[in-house]
């Protein structure tokens, strides 16, 4: 839909979604490297259209680190209540850890037996990997190393934070050091802490502040990258035909957690109704879709959970706010298969290794995913450093990714709301059981 700011009207100006922008951006892309290959203008694309692509890509990765270490601390800090998190607190981590490694198990299942990657000629892959350069060798010799059963904490403990901090390929050693201290925090008297709290909040918002001013610069870099990616390909329909079988594999794994995965356990662990579950649900999912922002849907998803749901707001005040930071089920799903796309479109071979530190990456990663559009972008590029994936394989899917986008913010809002239903029926169930053996004694 499109808008008209206010006091320009009878201007004709319109302004339209980022979402537009970013498709549009794919499709002049497209457009502009076919009419480079019909006049022969590939080195043209190279020269002067494909360096702002990568300038997007390194943008990207510039931002990563510093991100995810404040939204993580920001998901901690916001624990303060000490009480409400022996209560609640362990309860949601729990249950959003457990269908995130769902959501993650499932698309990695999705992405290894449909091979999208596959779908691309052989030929076409070794000439893209070519372009973007040598598979990171050094993790591949490191992965088929025989290990020590222990050895993995040598790579989760920062020996220096500031070194671990300026590779993103090392970030599990930062989210280890701001989980610690973020746990110190939240352990020391709140007047002591308040201004660290303060300015973690106000670096946490310059963050966001930043990735929005980068993703406004997408629809560019998407086109940038496009029409450098038809000039490697010559035009060839087999990239396209690769994309597609991607993007329906994901929406597939998408649609299944969505109107699978949580109506099952609604059914299982609460004694709500399914079908009343899914149909009140669906203007939340409906506002989340357009928007591709849990953290702009929260306000409609607390109101609907309370009042229609009939959660607590006790539950509702503080599962939902932490879901928005920690619970991105329909991200990890989605990182997983792109990942293992990427590795395929490229003629990498996943280890056993590589597999498992993608699960564990991409848990981790959704913690520190921002709930806002595009912020997916920015940990994708952590996700592949991990495994040793050139991170500019990353354009094969910017094209099509906002559409994916904005489905997988409907999933993770369906999933707080399922979270919070669970939890607050574990809570009363409790309080029945307390009652019932003070009424015996």
């Amino acid at each position: 839909m499109t808008k008209v700011k206010a006091g320009e009207e009878g201007s004709g100006k319109i302004k339209f979604p980022l979402y537009l922008q970013i498709m549009a951006g794919m499709i002049c892309g497209v457009i502009i490297g076919f009419i480079a290959l019909a006049f022969s203008g590939g080195s043209f694309v190279n020269d002067w259209i494909r360096p702002w692509g990568n300038l997007f890509i390194r943008l990207l990765q510039m931002i990563a680190v510093p991100l995810v270490f404040f939204s993580l601390l920001k998901g901690i800090i916001g624990i303060m209540d000490v009480g409400k998190f022996a209560r609640i607190g362990i309860r949601t981590l729990i249950i959003y850890i457990s269908t995130t490694i769902v959501a993650v198990l499932l698309g990695l299942s999705l992405g290894l037996i449909v091979k999208p990657g596959s779908f691309l000629k052989k030929a076409e892959g070794a000439a893209l990997m070519n372009e973007y350069g040598e598979v990171d060798n050094r993790y591949m010799e490191i992965s088929k190393e025989t290990k020590a059963p222990l050895s993995f904490l040598n790579d989760l403990v920062p020996a220096n934070f500031i070194k671990a901090a300026s590779e993103n390929g090392k970030i599990l050693q930062v989210i280890f050091f701001a989980t610690l201290l973020g746990l110190a925090i939240i352990m020391l008297p709140l007047e002591t802490v308040l201004p660290v709290i303060k300015f973690f909040d106000a670096s946490y918002l310059i963050m966001l502040k930043i990735v929005d001013i980068i993703i406004k610069t997408a629809p560019i870099g998407v086109a940038a990258l496009m029409a450098g990616l038809v000039v490697d390909f010559s035009g060839q329909l087999s990239m396209f035909v690769a994309l597609g079988v991607y993007a329906v594999t994901t929406i597939i794994g998408l649609l299944i957690l969505m109107f699978g995965f949580y109506p099952l356990l609604i059914k299982l662990f609460t004694k709500k109704n399914v079908r009343h579950f899914i149909k009140t649900m669906y203007p939340v999912q409906l506002f989340a879709f357009s928007t591709s922002s849990s953290a702009a849907t929260l306000p409609l998803n607390l109101e609907v959970t309370e009042k229609k749901l009939g959660v607590s707001n006790e539950v509702t005040s503080f599962v939902l706010p932490v879901g928005c930071t920690i619970n991105m089920d329909g991200t990890s799903l989605f990182q997983t298969i792109a990942v293992i796309f990427i590795a395929q479109v490229l003629g990498i071979e996943l280890s056993l290794t590589a597999l498992a530190t993608i699960v564990l990456m991409a848990v981790i990663s959704s913690i520190g995913t921002p709930s806002v559009p595009g912020g997916s972008y920015v940990i994708m590029t952590m996700v592949l450093a991990s495994v040793g994936i050139p991170e500019h394989g990353l354009a094969l899917i910017l094209g099509i990714e906002r559409p994916i986008d904005m489905l997988r913010t409907s999933v993770n809002v369906t999933g707080d709301s399922t979270v919070a239903s669970i939890v607050d029926y574990s809570l009363s169930r409790k309080k029945i059981s307390d009652t019932e053996i003070s009424v015996r004694e």
